[in-house]
């Protein structure tokens, strides 16, 4: 047996007792020193500007993803369930206590909602009762010359939705490592998180899991990064020709 020259058993004995009292003062489990970036793929030892670009890129060349949480734009909260891919796209979005579906195949885009939707939809007169009743729980194609196309759209695009969401503003820098659905991440933040924060996953492809947009204008998870999905057209019993252009509100 090699004895433990006497300098070096001080010396960890003096580590020990500090890692007890931070233990103890923080009410954590244990100390490491361990490489927080070990066995990781790497990103977290980038910078953030770097960091911002694989993740984009990652982003954008996924063939599918998740998208869910609430935005805040324009004074209006929007709840936000879609399933995303180049070309196409289903899922839900609920503003104002209203929630309708949206279907995209390509660029052929279709509307699902209830009687209250179209009901407080008709302030231009058009969606009378027996319209309403029409439509009521029926997928209603989108004109693309009506201007509620693109807005509508919009939820339904994946690069557009990513070009709105995941800039974050002023100086970027990164707030640690943390972990999100069960993956650890490198948090990057704008502003001190004034500016928003995205936490990027250290686990596979740097995809972003979690953004907190800045502001307090809303909270956006990503997942099921790569996993397709079947998009179909609703069979034509479940179409309704609402005419050339839908509601203007």
């Amino acid at each position: 047996m090699t004895a433990i020259p006497h300098g070096r058993s001080r010396k960890a004995a003096l580590v020990s007792a500090m890692c007890a009292l931070l233990v103890s003062a923080a009410g954590l489990t244990g100390c490491s020193s361990e490489d927080p970036d070990a066995g990781t793929n790497g990103v977290g030892k980038l910078p953030p500007a770097e960091i911002q670009r694989k993740t984009r890129a990652a982003a954008d060349s996924a063939q599918a993803v998740h998208l869910s949480g609430n935005v805040v734009t324009s004074g209006r909260t929007y709840k936000l369930d879609m399933r995303l891919k180049a070309d196409g796209a289903t899922g839900s979005v609920t503003a104002q206590g209203s929630t309708f579906h949206l279907l995209r195949l390509g660029e052929q885009l279709f509307l699902k909602a209830d009687a209250g939707f179209w009901s407080d939809a008709g302030t231009d007169g058009r969606t009378d009762a027996a319209a309403v009743d029409k439509l009521d729980g029926k997928y209603v194609k989108v004109p693309q010359g009506d201007p509620a196309y693109k807005k509508f759209s919009g939820f339904t695009e994946k690069d557009v939705l990513f070009d709105g969401l995941l800039a974050l503003h002023g100086e970027v820098t990164k707030d640690g490592h943390h972990e999100q659905a069960g993956l650890k991440t490198i948090r990057l933040s704008g502003d001190g998180g004034d500016g928003g924060t995205l936490d990027v996953s250290l686990e596979g492809k740097p995809y972003p899991l979690l953004l907190t947009r800045a502001g307090g204008a809303g909270t956006l998870t990503f997942s099921a990064w790569g996993k397709d999905f079947p998009l179909q057209k609703p069979n034509k019993d479940d179409t309704v020709d609402y005419g050339k252009q839908l509601p203007s509100s």
